[in-house]
């Protein structure tokens, strides 16, 4: 079974929390606060397995969450770093957004991204001890850890596509000039999923080609197999048209290459001014009085495109196109690469960014501040204690969040809520 696009759900792991401790040993005068720093949490890793080409892998496994970082101790002692989650992932994988379907990041651009990051952890109390706080009791709790909802979509790397109508031979062509071995059989829809196949020119030169499989007519409105592989074409530089022009099963070859353009460029506009070489196959087997080899090679030369005629059976013509290809190749652009369409701030909102966003709502007079910052904040103070309190309001006070509610037209005497926690406000 080929998987080419799945969504998934991932969590980086929450960081650890700080240790309230004090040292007391016998003989050990002012022994202080020794509370140990909490962990941090697990990274959710995205990385690039050459071998894979499928996204199969995913299934029945579509959820992925890191460890957590463990706690502080007395004694200084740290806890400990939760481990990593690595996701193997096929070379040429995109990360979504499944929402807006959006790239977040491509795969073929580097072999390895972070997705989410794991919380940090939390201070021990160790730290906020001062000549005037000399006792503090209190830690901070460690923050939460990254996670999102994620569209994998697989688009194969490779600098030629083998299109066309079934059954022309594009997977014959495929096992004559690579090491691929394709299903090769005489009915419609033998190859169910893309192959890849690398081709030496010699000289440590070569190209990755792929055979794309399942295009017919109404393809792009998804008829046969083609909505399913149209998109892995989009990174190719250079399409093979191969065509049957031996007329086997009694259609116009000329007809084909029409039909097969037209979804291309359905599919995707920027398809029809792909580079293109018409591949005549199985011209071995073409009567010599066809009626159609005489329309078709001048349609062909009215399309601007050069054409070969071959037989992947016999060999015949495929070296010369293969030469032709690579020539064709090196004065081509290099693959795509899709740049990230998700903002900063959008990655923030997603959790994906560190940006501290606070939102202020007003219902029946109580004025609600909300934001994930915030809520990992608040589990680091300890609101019994008179020291973790002014620490809180400096924090407030520092990140803007009065100066938010002043601007949200609070008075001396409103009430604020911040997760259940409630207070007055005074100016």
């Amino acid at each position: 079974m080929f998987i080419d696009r799945v969504k998934i759900y991932v969590k980086a792991g929450d960081g650890g929390n700080g240790a309230i401790s004090f040292r007391r040993e016998k003989y050990v005068p002012n022994g202080g606060p020794d509370g140990g720093d909490g962990g941090r949490g697990g990274n959710i890793i995205f990385r690039v397995n050459p071998g894979d080409n499928t996204l199969l892998a995913f299934r029945y496994h579509r959820k992925f969450v890191a460890e957590n970082g463990g706690n502080g101790m007395g004694g200084k002692k740290h806890g400990k770093n939760g481990e990593d989650v690595i996701i193997t992932v096929p070379q040429g994988t995109l990360l979504k957004d499944p929402e807006t379907n959006r790239i977040i990041f491509d795969m073929a651009e580097a072999d390895t991204y972070v997705v989410c990051r794991g919380g940090r952890g939390g201070w021990g109390n160790r730290h906020f001890a001062t000549p005037t706080r000399q006792i503090p009791r209190f830690a901070k709790n460690g923050t939460k850890g990254e996670e999102r909802e994620l569209l994998l979509e697989l688009k194969m790397l490779a600098d030629v596509a083998l299109i066309g109508y079934p059954s022309v031979g594009k997977s014959s062509l495929l096992s004559k000039i690579s090491a691929a071995r394709p299903k090769i059989a005489d009915y419609h829809f033998t190859t169910l999923s893309p192959n890849l196949g690398v081709v030496s020119l010699g000289e440590g030169k070569g190209f990755v080609a792929a055979d794309i499989p399942g295009l017919i007519e109404g393809a792009a409105d998804g008829q046969g197999l083609g909505h399913e592989f149209l998109r892995h074409t989009d990174r190719c530089r250079l399409l093979l048209h191969v065509v049957d022009i031996a007329s086997v099963e009694g259609r116009d070859p000329k007809e084909d290459l029409d039909m097969i353009d037209r979804e291309l460029a359905r599919w995707n506009p920027d398809l029809a001014t792909r580079p293109q070489i018409v591949v005549a196959n199985k011209y071995d087997v073409m009567p010599q009085d066809s009626p159609y080899l005489e329309p078709f090679v001048e349609h062909v030369k009215s399309l601007n495109r050069e054409l070969f005629f071959i037989s992947a059976a016999t060999g015949e013509g495929v070296k010369e196109l293969i030469a032709r290809v690579g020539e064709v190749l090196e004065t081509l652009p290099p693959l795509t690469v899709y740049a990230s369409e998700i903002t900063p701030e959008e990655q923030a909102q997603k959790g994906m960014a560190g940006e501290k966003i606070t939102t202020i709502t007003v219902k029946d007079g109580v004025y609600y501040v909300e934001g994930q910052w915030l809520l990992n904040f608040m589990g680091q103070i300890n609101f019994d204690d008179y020291e973790s309190m002014q620490f809180f309001q400096r924090v407030l006070q520092k990140n803007g969040v009065f100066d938010r509610l002043r601007e949200a037209g609070i008075q001396d005497g409103d009430i604020v809520n911040l997760y259940d926690f409630e207070f007055e406000f005074v100016n």
